[in-house]
């Protein structure tokens, strides 16, 4: 009989580190997909430079989601303003922090204008827009944060914010739909959708190694499907 062999610990595997081209970073996604949540774990991971929406700052937000018909306009041209400044403030590099990672791109904009301005309003929108747009720093990779409406829905309940608890399911669904169209046409960048609906990596940490890998070693251009399992173990 052979003597039996018990093989030895297993090398961990080798810390994940951002490929060099990797500057700019946006991860996108809708009402509860978790992009904020997932920016901010990759920002700290990597001493990133941090950019979220500042959607707290805007005095409209509130009396939109109880009126969107009426407010739609005046949140619209808040969040454009505020986006843009912000924007501008990404081409000052910061030396110490190489890496800059946002919870939203600027182009996204337009679908929520899309969505809710109509004739003159929309109008003055686009021109607007059309006027910042060209100076706004191109990423060099987008993630989409791809999720069904239904876990759109059990998020914004979780996380239970006083002015989404009565948001409308069939605006979520809509804009769901309209990120979708948006992303599988996107083309201005590399980009990553990820399909998020059945993972939780806030409490699986092997679901959030596996994602950190995908996005930080992506190099190839046009766009990467990436389809997470529940155990962790995931699958292209």
């Amino acid at each position: 009989m052979e003597p039996e062999i018990t093989p030895g610990p297993q090398a961990p595997a080798p810390p994940v580190t951002p490929h060099e081209d990797l500057r700019y970073l946006v991860i996108e996604g809708v009402i509860g997909a978790g992009k904020t949540t997932l920016a901010r774990l990759l920002a700290e991971r990597f001493n990133a430079r941090l950019v979220l929406e500042a959607f707290d700052e805007n005095p409209f937000l509130a009396r939109f989601y109880e009126d969107r018909r009426r407010w739609a306009f005046h949140t619209q041209l808040s969040f454009l303003a505020s986006r843009f400044r912000q924007q501008q403030n990404l081409l000052k590099r910061d030396l110490f922090q190489q890496l800059v990672i946002s919870d939203y791109s600027f182009d996204k904009d337009r679908i929520f204008a899309h969505l809710n301005l109509e004739g003159d309003e929309r109008r003055l929108y686009d021109t607007l827009f059309t006027l910042m747009q060209p100076v706004v720093p191109t990423p060099d990779l987008v993630v989409y944060l791809q999720c069904t409406t239904e876990r759109l829905l059990q998020n914004i309940a979780r996380r239970g914010r006083p002015y989404e608890k009565d948001m409308d399911p069939d605006y979520i669904d809509t804009l769901n739909r309209a990120y979708n169209h948006y992303f599988y046409h996107y083309t201005k960048s590399p980009l990553l959708i990820i399909h998020a609906s059945h993972i939780d990596f806030v409490r699986n940490p092997d679901e959030l190694e596996e994602l950190v890998r995908q996005i930080m070693t992506i190099k190839h251009p046009g766009t990467t499907y990436f389809n997470p399992t529940p155990s962790g173990s995931l699958h292209l």
